[in-house]
């Protein structure tokens, strides 16, 4: 079996780069995914995928088998905008190869992977090494405007619940096994507004948060660490204010938190650290968890909280075990065990509801949302190759 994969792999490895190159020139930012979706979809027509679906979000879930066993491969297919282009060595939407490696936006975050599961499902499909479990290659959307919220519906309304996913986000070809969780806060003062030439006359609300910024630029220095998750975080990554003009004091005044959350931190604890600045106290201020409400691309709003709870799989899990051993026994060689910096679906599929799930991905997670954006050509041959073996190894471990 082994042999037949890498043989395979090997094989389709420069036609899983140019479809890489087809995936960065189909811009899809989130809730803009459709094209990309059709594009994705038309592939696994062309592999004879046992079957096909998009879901009301826009999620297109590709089943291969029918065994007791489920296993999911995870790749979001939203992106991240360019942001200034004049940065970009290259065309950020034609995917250019050099030297080996394909550049564009995506490459990274995280179109490779979505390449490379598409093409692990061929290969699991032409070797059929289904008979034993069900395969689902989920292309997911809207991840970068909200990690998680996909996997949220597929779990809650399109009732998949496998017993195992592989979250695809890059990892170098390193086994990941959790993340730092995350939330999205508001601290929120008011004022009373008056003429400009009489700031006594008012009560300016911005002068009540110059302390609350201050208070929690050293929260963030306090708070507790991790020896494996690393250390808590709260950043402010915002500021804004009003008033009826340029010539008035502000009536109001906003502060947006960016918190990640080590192993134990809660968001009611990370809440109430924050009501209990005494800056936050004096001023009166209100502290908010925000909402997520936007239209997917096909016009469905599923509405959740800004908040992405920290996950963590033993290291010991039969999950761990199957990926270690499948990395071993492709590459002759121990696979490099870590987590990311960066927050996933994961806190859906582990951190909200239980179900065990590694990461592995092509290409570094440090090319992630910059002008550097790429992903190496040899990555999506090794990583289809351990999609395509995984499922074999996690049968036998929870069988």
């Amino acid at each position: 079996m082994i042999n037949d994969i890498k043989k395979l792999s090997q094989k389709y490895e420069s036609e899983c780069a140019q479809f890489l190159c087809d995936l960065i020139a189909t811009p899809s930012m989130s809730s803009q995914e459709e094209n990309v979706i059709n594009v994705i979809r038309k592939k696994m027509e062309q592999f004879r995928y046992d079957d096909i679906t998009v879901d009301p979000m826009g999620n297109l879930l590709g089943r291969i088998g029918n065994g007791k066993t489920v296993i999911a491969l995870d790749a979001h297919v939203d992106t991240v905008d360019v942001g200034n282009a004049s940065l970009w060595k290259t065309d950020p939407f034609k995917g250019v190869i050099k030297d080996g490696v394909i550049y564009g936006r995506g490459a990274s975050d995280m179109k490779g992977a979505v390449a490379s599961i598409v093409f692990a499902g061929r290969i699991v499909k032409e070797l059929g090494l289904a008979d034993d479990c069900t395969l689902y290659v989920v292309c997911s959307v809207q991840e970068e405007d909200c990690d998680g919220l996909c996997w949220q519906y597929i779990v809650k309304e399109d009732k998949l619940r496998p017993d195992c996913v592989v979250i695809t986000e890059p990892t170098n070809l390193g086994i990941y096994r959790g993340h730092r969780g995350r939330m999205e806060m508001e601290v929120r003062t008011q004022g009373l507004s008056c003429h400009g030439s009489m700031p006594e006359r008012g009560v300016n609300a911005i002068y009540k948060m110059a302390p609350i910024i201050a208070d929690i630029e050293k929260l963030n220095e306090r708070l507790a660490p991790d020896p494996f998750l690393g250390k808590g975080t709260v950043t402010i990554s915002q500021v804004r204010s009003t008033s009826p003009s340029l010539c008035a004091v502000a009536d109001s005044a906003a502060i947006h938190l960016d918190r990640r959350l080590t192993k134990g931190e809660t968001m009611e604890s990370a809440v109430k650290e924050v009501q209990d600045l005494p800056s936050v106290q004096r001023a009166g201020a209100e502290v908010v968890v925000l909402d997520y409400a936007v239209p997917s691309y096909r016009g469905l709003t599923y509405p959740t909280k800004k908040y992405y709870p920290t996950w963590l799989l033993d290291e010991n899990h039969h999950a761990m075990k199957a990926g270690e051993e499948t990395y071993h026994q492709l590459f002759n060689e121990a696979p490099r065990v870590s987590r990311w910096n960066f927050s996933t679906n994961g806190i859906a599929t582990m951190g909200l509801h239980g179900i065990p799930s590694i990461g592995f991905g092509p290409a570094n997670e440090i090319h992630a949302h910059s002008p550097e954006d790429q992903c190496p050509i040899a990555d999506l041959g090794k990583a289809m190759s351990f999609y395509a073996a995984f499922p074999q190894f996690f049968v036998k471990r929870n069988s």
